[in-house]
C-alpha cells in the first residue's frame, strides 16, 4: 500500500491535560475531513503539534504510544516556541502580511529563529518517519520553511506544499525581510498549490523576481526537478450540510433560532474573530441600510456570530472592542421593545445551532476583506439543497468568489454597495434564488474537499512518475570523471566556450562583466597546455572581445561568428551588408525612448536591443509589440532575429556560432572536444559537434547538449579541476 505523509501545524486529534489526566478528542475542519476521506489504496500518516505543551518526558511517551495507534506522529513543542513560532512570526508576520494588512506586520528577529527552529523540529521528526516511496504533503504558511528541509534530508522524495491562505502580490511580499528564506523553502517541494489563480500568478511573480526561476506555464525547473504550481479549489464534504444526519432539534439553541426567524428576514455573519474578515464594514453597513429603509426595521435581523480567536493579540482585543462598541450603537438607535437589529453572539455554535442558522438564513453575508477560500459561503450553498430559497452576498476577496460566481458579489470596502446589494437581496424574487443557488450547487456537489484532496495527490503521482523523464542529465559522478579523464589523457583538444552567462554572470550593464583574475588564470593556463585550442565563441562584438581576451593568444569569434580571430588578426565573413541597419536602428530607437532603463548595442554587422535592466514583463511586452515590425521588415533583407537572454539581436543570416565552430571543427581530428554555452545560440554549436564530444549547457533548459552545469560558477569549477590535474601531470 502507497504511503501518504500529512504534515501540519496541528494533528487532527488535539491532547488537553484536564485534572491532570491526559485527554484526547478529535479537532474540527475541512482538512482532516478531506484527507481522511482520500482513497483507502493510501496508508494515512499524519504528523503534527497535539496542541499541548507536555514536558514530562513520560507523558511524552504516553501522547506518542497513544497516537501512534492511529499513525499520528506527534512534534512536540514548549510554550515560548508556541509563543514565538505560532502567534509571533506565523500569526504576527505572516499572517497579517498575506492578507495585506501590513500596518500590523511584525519584524522580530527572535520570532524568525523560533519559526526556523520550529520547521527544523518537524523536518527532525520526519527523518525517522519518512521511507522511499513516500508522498509528502506539507500543509500552510506555519511550515513555509519544511519542504526545502524534507528536500535536503530525502533528495528523491516527493514532496507537495498546499497554501491555504492568500499569497500576496509581489510589491506586498517583497517588503518581508525573509521573503527569500520563505519562497526557497517552499520551491522545495514538487508541487505547491493554491486556491486561486491570482495566488498562484503573485507567488510566480515573486519567484521570478526575488529568486530569478522563470516558467512556462506554471511549471518552474529547478537544478534536477520541475516544480508543477497549480490551483486545487478546496471544497466541503457537501453531503454534511446537504443532507444533515443529526437531530437539528437537539437543545435549546436550534428551536430559538427557528424562533427568532420566524416572522422575519434573517442576515446571517458568521466569522472567526479576525482584523481580516470585515466584520465593522458589515455592521455600518447594516446600520446604514436600516437608516435609509425604514420599512424593513422589525422585519429585518443581522445574526452577528462571532468566534472567539487569538484573545491574547493586542488587534484581536481592540477589534472585539470595536465590533461590541458598533453593535451596542446600532441596537441602542434602532432596537425596540419587540426587537434587537442585530442579535450577536461571541462564541462557538453546536453543530445543530450553526445548521439551524444556516437553514434560516434568508441571506449569508460573507464579506471578507481578504480570505484564501471562504468554507463557510460554500456551507451555506449546500444547506440549501433541500429548501431552494436564500441569497450569498460574497466578498470579491474571498477566494471561493472565483467559484461561487452567481452569488451576488461586492467589495467589502465599499459601505454603499454593500447597503445596495442587501437591498437586492431581500427582493429577490424566488425563481432567481433557486437559479443562482442550483448553479452554485451543481459545483460544489462536484468539487468537494474529498475532490480537493483527490486532485491534489494525483497530480503529484503523476509528477513522481514523469519526474524521471525531465530528468536534466546534470553533469557530475561517473559523467564528470569521464570527462576529465578523457580531457586529461588527450593528445590534441578543442574548448569552445561561450562568454556572456557561460565564464561570467549576466550584468545589467554589459560593459560591466569584463573578466576578473580568477578567470583570465583559467583562461590562460587552458591556453597553454601544447596541442590544445582554446576558443571564446561570443555574440560581443570583435573590439570588446579583443580588448578582454585578446592578449591571452586564444582563438575568439565574435558577432556570433561574424569576425573570426586565429592568431594576431581578425578577418570575416564576405558579402555581410550595414545598409540595413539605419531602417532597423529607428524602429529600435523608438523602443527605447519608450522604455526607460533598455538601450541598443551596435556592433559591426548586427544590432541588439537589450531589456536587461527594466522590468521583464515590460520588455517582453515591447518585444511581442516590435516583433512583428522587425520580422516584415527584415523578411527580404536576408536578415534573422534572434531572441535572447533579455536581449532581442538583428544580424545577417546564415551567421552563426555553429558556422563559426567549423573554423576549427574542421582542423581535426580531435581526441576530445568540449563545448559550454548557456543559450540558444550556442544550440547551434552543440548541433555541429561529433557525437562523441562533451557538450554542456548552462542552466536546467531541454538542450541538444549531452549534459548540463547549473551555474557559472560551476563551469569555473569544471575548467579549474581540468587545469589542476594537468599542472599536477606536468609536475609529475
Amino acid at each position: 500500500m502507497s504511503r501518504i505523509i500529512i504534515v501540519s501545524n496541528r494533528l487532527p486529534v488535539t491532547v488537553n491535560k484536564s485534572k491532570g489526566e491526559l485527554v484526547f478528542y478529535p479537532s474540527a475542519g475541512g482538512l482532516a475531513t478531506g484527507l481522511n476521506s482520500l482513497d483507502e489504496q493510501w496508508d494515512k500518516i499524519w504528523v503534527g503539534w497535539p496542541g499541548e505543551e507536555i514536558k514530562d518526558q513520560e507523558q511524552q511517551e504516553k501522547v506518542k504510544e497513544s497516537l501512534l495507534k492511529d499513525q499520528l506522529y506527534p512534534v512536540f513543542l514548549s510554550k515560548r516556541e508556541i509563543k514565538l513560532f505560532y502567534e509571533g512570526f506565523s500569526n504576527k508576520t505572516i499572517w497579517p502580511h498575506f492578507h495585506y494588512f501590513t500596518q500590523y506586520t511584525t519584524y522580530d528577529e527572535t520570532s524568525w529563529k523560533a519559526y526556523r527552529t520550529v520547521n527544523e523540529k518537524f523536518a527532525h521528526a520526519l527523518r525517522s518517519v519518512i521511507e522511499p516511496g513516500d508522498l509528502i504533503w506539507v500543509h500552510d504558511y506555519q511550515l513555509m520553511l519544511l519542504p526545502a528541509m524534507i528536500r535536503k534530508d530525502f533528495p528523491s522524495v516527493s514532496i507537495g506544499f498546499f497554501l491555504h491562505i492568500p499569497f500576496p502580490s509581489y510589491e506586498v511580499f517583497r517588503i518581508l525581510p525573509w521573503r527569500k528564506e520563505l519562497l526557497l523553502g517552499v520551491l522545495g517541494a514538487d508541487q505547491i498549490g493554491f486556491h486561486t489563480f491570482g495566488y498562484m500568478r503573485h507567488f510566480l511573480s515573486a519567484v521570478y523576481r526575488i529568486g530569478g526561476f522563470e516558467h512556462q506555464f506554471g511549471k518552474l525547473r529547478l537544478k534536477d526537478r520541475i516544480i508543477n504550481v497549480d490551483v486545487f479549489p478546496m471544497g466541503i464534504d457537501y453531503d454534511k450540510y446537504a443532507n444533515p444526519t443529526f437531530d437539528l432539534f437537539k437543545g435549546d439553541g436550534a428551536f430559538e433560532v427557528k424562533r427568532l426567524a420566524k416572522g422575519k428576514k434573517l442576515i446571517i455573519s458568521i466569522d472567526r474573530l479576525d482584523y481580516t474578515k470585515g466584520i465593522p464594514q458589515r455592521i455600518l453597513a447594516f446600520e446604514q441600510f436600516l437608516e435609509r429603509n425604514k420599512a424593513y426595521r422589525e422585519r429585518v435581523s443581522l445574526v452577528l456570530i462571532v468566534v472567539p480567536s487569538r484573545a491574547n493579540v493586542d488587534q484581536y482585543q481592540e477589534l472585539k472592542q470595536q465590533v461590541d462598541t458598533l453593535v451596542g450603537a446600532v441596537n441602542g438607535r434602532f432596537g425596540t421593545f419587540n426587537w434587537e437589529p442585530i442579535k450577536y453572539f461571541y462564541r462557538a455554535l453546536s453543530p445543530e445551532e450553526l445548521m439551524s442558522l444556516y437553514q434560516e438564513g434568508d441571506i449569508a453575508m460573507i464579506t471578507p476583506l481578504r480570505d484564501g477560500m471562504n468554507l463557510v459561503a460554500k456551507e451555506y450553498i449546500a444547506s440549501k439543497d433541500k429548501s431552494k430559497k436564500g441569497v450569498l452576498i460574497l466578498s470579491e476577496m474571498a477566494g471561493a468568489s472565483n467559484e461561487l460566481t452567481e452569488a451576488l458579489i461586492v467589495n467589502p470596502q465599499d459601505i454603499q454597495d454593500l447597503v445596495h446589494t442587501m437591498q437586492v437581496a431581500i427582493n429577490m424574487n424566488e425563481k432567481e434564488q433557486r437559479w443562482r443557488l442550483e448553479r452554485m450547487q451543481e459545483k460544489l456537489r462536484i468539487y468537494t474537499v474529498k475532490h480537493w484532496a483527490t486532485t491534489f495527490v494525483k497530480e503529484q503521482q503523476k509528477l513522481m512518475e514523469i519526474q524521471p523523464q525531465h530528468h536534466i542529465n546534470l553533469l557530475q559522478g561517473p559523467t564528470r570523471s569521464n570527462l576529465l579523464q578523457a580531457y586529461w589523457q588527450s593528445k590534441r583538444a578543442l574548448i569552445i566556450l561561450d562568454y556572456d552567462g557561460t565564464l561570467m554572470n549576466f550584468d545589467p550593464d554589459p560593459q560591466a562583466v569584463f573578466p576578473d583574475e580568477e578567470l583570465i588564470n583559467l583562461l590562460e593556463k587552458l591556453a597553454t597546455v601544447p596541442q590544445h585550442t582554446l576558443v571564446v565563441n561570443s555574440g560581443r562584438d570583435k573590439t570588446t572581445l579583443g580588448n578582454w581576451l585578446g592578449r591571452l593568444g586564444i582563438d575568439l569569434a565574435a558577432e556570433h561568428g561574424v569576425w573570426v580571430k586565429k592568431g594576431p588578426e581578425w578577418y570575416r565573413n564576405e558579402g555581410l551588408k550595414t545598409a540595413w541597419k539605419t531602417k532597423i536602428r529607428q524602429v529600435l530607437q523608438n523602443v527605447v525612448e519608450r522604455t526607460p532603463g533598455s538601450f541598443i548595442e551596435e556592433k559591426d554587422f548586427s544590432l541588439a536591443w537589450h531589456y536587461r535592466r527594466i522590468d521583464r514583463d515590460l520588455g517582453e511586452k515591447r518585444v511581442r509589440e516590435f516583433r512583428d515590425v522587425l520580422l516584415y521588415l527584415t523578411a527580404n533583407l536576408d536578415l534573422q532575429v534572434l531572441e535572447g537572454n533579455k536581449v532581442v539581436e538583428i544580424k545577417n543570416a546564415g551567421v552563426n556560432k555553429g558556422k563559426a565552430s567549423l573554423n576549427w571543427l574542421n582542423e581535426g581530428p580531435y581526441d576530445f572536444i568540449l563545448a559550454i554555452g548557456d543559450d540558444h545560440t550556442d544550440e547551434d554549436i552543440f548541433a555541429v559537434l561529433p557525437i562523441d564530444a562533451f557538450s554542456i549547457k548552462v542552466g536546467l533548459e531541454q538542450t541538444k547538449a549531452r549534459f548540463n552545469l547549473t551555474s557559472v560558477e560551476e563551469v569555473r569549477g569544471l575548467l579549474a579541476e581540468m587545469v589542476n590535474q594537468s599542472e599536477n601531470q606536468v609536475l609529475s
